[in-house]
């Protein structure tokens, strides 16, 4: 009985957890309702409207293609503001190896496209920032959710 009880609360538990269940440690990962060109749109322009820089995107389909290997579609955007990243790094310094933030679109063996992006508590974890972080982060995360749904969701 024990043994039933627990694979029903693990059961209900990946379900609950839903697309974050097949996340990497660390990792937030969203299906997104568009493919991958239209999720990086997307999530492009709305990183931009909010006033960040975008440092850098990085074809890495184009990159394997280009030595001729194959690879599904796979984009990362290197984004973000010293605004928000300078005061994590003043807190410690090694952060700076996971920032400025970086988000994935890719697209699985199914066609599926996802988008991915590290979790900003995640990172408060790996760097051990302090209790002064807290608001810096809770902001990241919030900012980083809010775009990442408006870019992989259906209006």
């Amino acid at each position: 009985m024990r043994i039933a009880k627990a694979v029903i609360v693990a059961l209900v538990s990946l379900i609950l957890l839903g697309e974050n269940a097949m996340s990497a440690d660390g990792l937030i990962t969203t299906r997104s309702s568009f493919g991958p060109a239209e999720t990086m749109k997307r999530f492009e322009a709305d990183v931009r409207a909010k006033g960040m820089t975008v440092f850098a995107h990085i074809d890495h389909a184009a990159g394997a293609d280009a030595v001729g290997m194959p690879l599904r579609p796979t984009d990362l955007l290197i984004f973000g503001t010293a605004k928000g990243g300078t005061p994590l790094m003043q807190s410690v310094q090694t952060i700076g190896i996971d920032l400025p933030l970086k988000a994935l679109v890719w697209q699985d063996e199914a066609g599926t496209t996802f988008l991915s992006y590290n979790d900003p508590a995640y990172l408060t974890r790996r760097h051990e920032l302090g209790d002064s972080a807290k608001p810096v982060v809770e902001g990241m995360a919030s900012a980083l959710k809010a775009i990442a749904s408006k870019a992989t969701a259906s209006p």
